[in-house]
């Protein structure tokens, strides 16, 4: 399975399977979880067998999630872009998740902080955290925006790799599915992307922003500085 598959295929589950994540799988996510933080210079934990984060949690009922005992902790420095880090990486992590099999959903605010589960320094952040698991369903697909909605460029008037970037965007997983993003084609190969006003908008826009890059290749554009 490739990426953009992997993002066609994969949509939030809230319910799990109680089974254990096969251990060649979690040594498999603990690579990629080091090698996120050592990337993204953050300090996200792969938590297992741990059902307390949602079991105790009274919001987490309300969230209807059920049966979730692994999860991954995204923690990183306090910082302007801690958001925007942790939804790329993450993103990274949950796509990957779903080619081993696996189901995902993140979570911003439907679960309990459990201190002897989670290391976090006084100088970092839990910004949210991603569940992780074998689901009892394959989750829903979601509406999307059509593409002239998040961009600020005509698309008519783009090239072909980047309407392939926009399409892949638009099958990101944003929170309360409200796509507060919006993309930018500045010019021959510079590409720019904004977060909208809203809840964990800049989580999203670092998820919006992996996909992207996976839709349009990296190769064909680069990132405007800030």
């Amino acid at each position: 399975m490739d990426l953009i598959q992997a993002m066609k295929d994969r949509h939030s589950v809230r319910s799990y399977h109680d089974r254990p994540i096969a251990e060649e799988l979690v040594t498999e996510l603990g690579a990629l979880v080091d090698e996120c933080n050592s990337d993204g210079r953050l300090h996200i934990q792969l938590v297992t067998n741990e059902p307390r984060a949602f079991g105790e949690s009274r919001m987490a009922r309300y969230g209807k999630f059920s049966g979730v005992s692994n999860y991954l902790a995204m923690v990183g420095k306090k910082g302007p872009q801690l958001d925007e880090r942790v939804g790329y990486y993450g993103e990274k992590i949950v796509l990957e998740a779903q080619r081993m099999g696996l189901n995902t959903c993140w979570v911003g605010l439907t679960f309990k902080k459990i201190p002897d589960a989670v290391t976090i320094g006084p100088d970092e952040k839990l910004v949210c955290v991603i569940a992780i698991g074998y689901g009892t369903t394959q989750g829903a697909t979601h509406k999307l925006k059509k593409p002239e909605k998040v961009t600020d460029t005509p698309i008519i008037n783009t090239p072909n790799w980047y309407h392939r970037g926009i399409a892949a965007a638009l099958l990101a997983p944003t929170a309360m599915n409200q796509q507060k993003f919006a993309f930018r084609f500045e010019s021959d190969r510079i590409v720019s992307a904004r977060a909208k006003t809203g809840f964990f908008s800049h989580v999203d826009l670092g998820i919006v922003k992996y996909h992207f890059e996976v839709g349009a290749d990296k190769r064909n554009f680069v990132w405007k500085l800030k």
